[in-house]
């Protein structure tokens, strides 16, 4: 029997999330990010949903040669940068741009100059110590990127390390670290993430990165996408495999983690950590069988999950299961985990089906 283990992937709900960032920033351009093969929505698959972004963003050379073969032809930029002369080459062979954070990358282009004055993204690090130059760095170093760029002015940028809790200052103190380091600087600059888009309108600035919220999901502390108007673009899915009935006290699955409290039904799914649903879920994790709520009842396995079928009497084998997405918000399931919604998403692996719908 096949497992019908399905991501579908809902492209209304994707160009709805566009739509939602614009509003939030009108006047700022839109650099999607589509890095981890879009979250885990593939990248293959969104992009055509994406069409109306002004830039398409990722960390790897090998996910912005992807997007090139999937036929994107627009402006690509690849937030890492290079790492040495080779993946240089075929940054410049993509008519990629690239972000500048480290004196490596520096060192090479001073060898090798830019030849066709693509746009270059220069980072700072205002806080987060994590990539990026030192903020009272930055004249000198525009002033040599543009010497090396035939006079292009770099798009100025940095990252937010606490932007999904608008009660922290943190954001406040990145803000004031960036403004008083480019105080006699002009050109473009990009600072905010999806969780800034939606707390700190000051930093909108000329380019705005959203990443997550483009997926419905929301980026703030105790939230989820439907607070913001964000709708879910993946609904992750399976099909009952097994409806059994277990004796009160009889243990289920590996370990024997669950005991039964009473004589119940007992439905097994076809998904398990081979398909990216994690080993670590507990038990009472919420699914939708047909619609309705029931609970993970046991650990989960390689290919399998076992679920307490108590109140669904007609359930039977064939029924779908959603593990997340339309009716169960992403954000619910990762915080019954301990988890965040960026892991679940991001985690689905090649063996599920993507399918646009």
């Amino acid at each position: 029997m096949s497992r019908h283990t399905i991501a579908r992937i809902h492209q209304g709900a994707l160009q709805h999330n566009l739509r939602r960032v614009r509003e939030l920033a009108p006047d700022s351009a839109v650099v999607a990010v589509v890095k981890a093969d879009a979250y885990g929505h593939g990248t293959a698959i969104v992009r055509s949903g994406l069409a109306d972004a002004d830039l398409l963003a990722v960390a790897t050379v090998g996910e912005l040669q992807d997007l090139r073969a999937h036929g994107w032809t627009g402006r690509l930029l690849l937030l890492e940068g290079f790492s040495g002369v080779e993946e240089y080459q075929q940054v410049l062979a993509a008519g990629a741009e690239f972000v500048v954070h480290h004196e490596s990358q520096l060192a090479l282009l001073r060898q090798r100059p830019q030849t066709d004055a693509l746009p270059i993204w220069l980072k700072i690090d205002t806080g987060m110590n994590r990539l990026g130059f030192q903020a009272q760095e930055l004249a000198t170093l525009t002033a040599e990127i543009r010497q090396l760029n035939q006079g292009r002015t770099p798009v100025l940028m940095s990252h937010f390390a606490c932007a999904d809790d608008p009660e922290n200052p943190m954001t406040s103190r990145q803000l004031r670290c960036f403004q008083d380091a480019r105080a006699d600087i002009s050109g473009a600059v990009s600072l905010a993430n999806s969780a800034a888009v939606i707390s700190a309108p000051a930093s909108h600035g000329d380019y705005i990165r959203p990443g997550i919220m483009l997926y419905g999901i929301s980026p703030m502390l105790g939230e989820q996408g439907s607070d913001r108007d964000l709708l879910p673009v993946m609904t992750l899915s399976c099909r009952l495999l097994a409806v059994n009935q277990a004796k009160a006290g009889a243990s289920i699955g590996y370990g024997a983690r669950y005991h039964c409290a009473q004589d119940m039904r007992v439905g097994v799914a076809g998904i398990g950590y081979g398909d990216g649903y994690p080993r670590s879920m507990p038990d009472g994790t919420p699914v939708l069988v047909n619609g309705r709520r029931a609970s993970l009842a046991g650990r989960v396995s390689m290919d399998m999950i076992t679920l307490d079928l108590s109140d669904h009497p007609d359930a039977q084998v064939g029924d779908e299961v959603v593990l997340w997405g339309d009716g169960l918000p992403v954000e619910e399931v990762a915080r019954g985990a301990g988890l965040i919604p960026w892991e679940l998403v991001c985690g689905v692996t090649g063996r599920v089906r993507r399918e646009l719908v």
